[in-house]
């Protein structure tokens, strides 16, 4: 199990991902799920992964292949118009490895299992964010609905239906996902640190501010003690029920 969430502001959009994957008690390990794309001063494309560890593995190697490839067959992330068309491409990508992988995972007990938040900015349009489920269909988010998450997230889910606004800050949509992670890692021990994490200013077209935040860093044992003392002093203050 993974965690992960991003939101679409009007000044840009906030990833976040963490790095614990497990097969059992006994098989715990570190892979980074946030990856990204760019050409500075024509787009940036950020993708996070949520699954079956070798099913997302795979949709990204793909995606990295065609951009390898010097005469490619079709688009790439490198040649879409659009990030809508960017999402179908990626969709595509993880109908391609259903098509190889999907009847054998299927037989297993985890089947087929992968999703995926897409988000960042083609040229001079707005930046857009969306989610890929497993079938490689997609929602796309929404001033209504300004977050989107995959893995376990509803621990952190609670904070983020309560707090988030599209007229946010990068930095308080940041510090919003943070605690909404403080929340999962209590509760939940298939989520782990370190945690990635990277801010997309609007229309900057490139990527500059992108940080991994471990056990030790002081801003989230400080936001966590914070937290925690802010939650104990608003519960002190209500009355207590009686009957």
């Amino acid at each position: 199990m993974t965690y992960c969430v991003a939101m679409r502001l009007d000044r840009g959009l906030v990833f976040a991902a963490d790095t614990r994957t497990n097969a059992g008690v006994d098989n715990v390990a570190q892979y980074r799920k946030l990856h990204y794309w760019r050409q500075p001063g024509e787009r940036v494309i950020v993708l996070l992964s949520a699954g079956n560890l070798a099913v997302t593995q795979s949709v990204v190697s793909n995606l990295n292949e065609q951009l390898a490839d010097p005469n490619p067959p079709g688009a790439t992330l490198f040649t879409v118009p659009s990030m809508y068309r960017a999402a179908r491409l990626v969709g595509d990508a993880v109908r391609d490895v259903r098509r190889q992988d999907g009847a054998a995972l299927e037989m297993s007990k985890g089947g087929f299992s992968a999703s995926f938040l897409l988000g960042g900015q083609i040229a001079n349009e707005r930046p857009r964010l969306y989610q890929i489920y497993a079938e490689g269909n997609f929602i796309e988010a929404t001033d209504d609905t300004p977050f989107l998450q995959i893995g376990e997230h509803k621990y952190g889910k609670p904070i983020l239906d309560r707090v988030a606004r599209p007229e946010m800050s990068l930095g308080e949509a940041a510090k919003l996902i943070l605690l909404s992670f403080d929340s999962t890692l209590r509760s939940n021990l298939s989520v782990g640190m370190p945690i990635d994490i990277l801010l997309y200013e609007r229309d900057s077209l490139d990527l500059n501010r992108e940080a991994r935040i471990g056990l030790d860093d002081p801003y989230f044992k400080q936001l966590s003690a914070s937290w925690s003392d802010a939650l104990r002093t608003a519960f002190a203050s209500i009355d207590e029920f009686k009957i």
